[in-house]
């Protein structure tokens, strides 16, 4: 009896239906990041453990959702759960900071896995675009790194976004602010969740970020970090806000914003959904800039920026706004058979295809009519008619679709036939 498989829990199949509109974003992203002169970085699906699993991390993403395994009794590995852990340590591997002109602009596109409850918009194994601003530290750079991704959102054709922003301050405001939330806490952690008792202990600005307790009162009060900025952390954020409001991209300042990753300082933002089918997974993109993590990889003190979008998610947001995306692709040209003409169609079909046009051909023994109906469905712009008698004479009927115009030629001029007509209708076009 054989096994019905299935794709493991929360995993998907992209159907070519589905790809096609994949390709549209994914070439949409690429010809953007070549615009603000970010260049493809990729690394490897694994890391060394170490890479994710920092010291005392309290994101959830650390201490709950990595998949960690080890092989051959070597060391410890986690296949990737984000994309900057990995950019950061290839950066200072190779040192590119000793040799490209700072800063680096990269930006990744592949799959991530984290160990969570599958739903919608959420999966296991899942795609993320992300882009890394390093070597430099600017507000012009934290509001161009926004500006990228809202540009994206834009030419995708999404509207119903808003992005939201906060600061976390350098170390100093932090250290201020966590000391007040311990604080603020410290007489009702014992009623919070058991995630959050964990993140008082390592890192109570995690606590601002529980979607479990976000109801709880002592969540309704919390004190703001804008209280603990010192007079530099302040002056650089309204200095990413004054170049926000220049580059009139419209925001929100959300004082609970912390992000989900311990990395980050100063800027932190996300660029969320409003449409009322985005539901709890509204989040299009997310981000911020980090200090320190350049030199825990063994590099040089430099600070970055970047942001992260799932395309899972992007795709169901274009859907709910109704995003019209990778319709399927018309052929140039069908290649019919009629009779018994051997392999002449594939022959015909391979040298249109050397010469750069999208073919196809007819393969199993159907009448005319039926050819013609694939002629429709593939929406061909010429079909190509191979019969016994034009075989016989080096010849081949070609139908122009639109014109209802068909011309008989020498096979050996149908490359030339195409040419010309496909060059007479892109004048016509433009």
């Amino acid at each position: 009896m054989m096994e019905n498989y299935q794709t493991p829990r929360g995993t998907q199949d992209l159907l070519p239906e589905a790809t096609r509109k994949w390709q549209k974003v994914e070439d949409l992203i690429r010809n953007l990041c070549d615009v603000y002169g970010y260049e493809e970085i990729r690394t490897p699906v694994f890391e060394d453990t170490r890479v994710f699993k920092r010291e005392n991390d309290s994101s959830d993403m650390v201490n709950k959702e990595m998949y960690t395994f080890s092989v051959h009794g070597e060391d410890s590995l986690t296949l990737r759960p984000e994309g900057t852990a990995g950019v950061v340590r290839s950066f200072v591997q190779h040192k590119m900071y000793g040799r490209l002109e700072m800063p680096a602009k990269l930006y990744y596109m592949g799959e991530m896995f984290r160990y969570e409850r599958p739903q919608k918009g959420r999966y296991r194994q899942f795609n993320q675009f992300g882009i890394e601003n390093i070597g430099m530290k600017s507000s012009l750079i934290d509001a161009e790194v926004i500006a990228l991704g809202y540009s994206i959102v834009k030419a995708l054709g999404l509207s119903q976004v808003k992005v939201l922003i906060n600061t976390l301050g350098d170390d100093e405001s932090r250290a201020a602010y966590r000391g007040a939330l311990r604080e603020h806490f410290k007489d009702s952690v014992g009623e919070l969740c058991a995630d959050c008792q964990r993140r008082y202990e390592q890192n109570p600005l995690r606590l601002l970020d529980c979607k479990v307790d976000n109801e709880h009162p002592s969540m309704q009060n919390v004190p703001s970090l804008q209280q603990y900025l010192t007079p530099e952390s302040k002056a650089y954020f309204d200095q990413v806000l004054a170049a926000l409001d220049v580059l009139e991209i419209p925001y929100e300042i959300d004082d609970k914003l912390v992000r989900g990753l311990d990395y980050y300082t100063h800027t932190v933002f996300e660029v969320v959904s409003t449409h009322p089918e985005s539901g709890s997974q509204a989040t299009v993109f997310a981000g911020g800039r980090y200090d320190g993590l350049v030199e825990y990889f063994g590099g040089p003190e430099m600070s970055g920026v970047g942001f992260a979008m799932g395309l899972e998610r992007l795709m169901i947001l274009a859907e709910a706004e109704q995003v019209e995306l990778g319709e399927e692709a018309s052929l140039d040209v069908y290649v019919m058979a009629l009779g018994n003409v051997g392999t002449l169609p594939l022959a015909l079909a391979t040298e249109c295809r050397a010469a750069g046009y999208h073919t196809e051909f007819n393969i199993q023994p159907r009448s005319l009519k039926a050819q013609f109906k694939s002629v429709d469905r593939r929406k061909a712009r010429v079909a190509v008619i191979a019969g016994e008698s034009e075989a016989a004479n080096h010849q081949v009927n070609v139908k122009f679709i639109e014109q209802q115009r068909q011309i008989t030629i020498d096979q050996d001029e149908l490359i030339a036939t195409l040419d010309a007509y496909f060059q007479a209708e892109g004048e016509e076009e433009a």
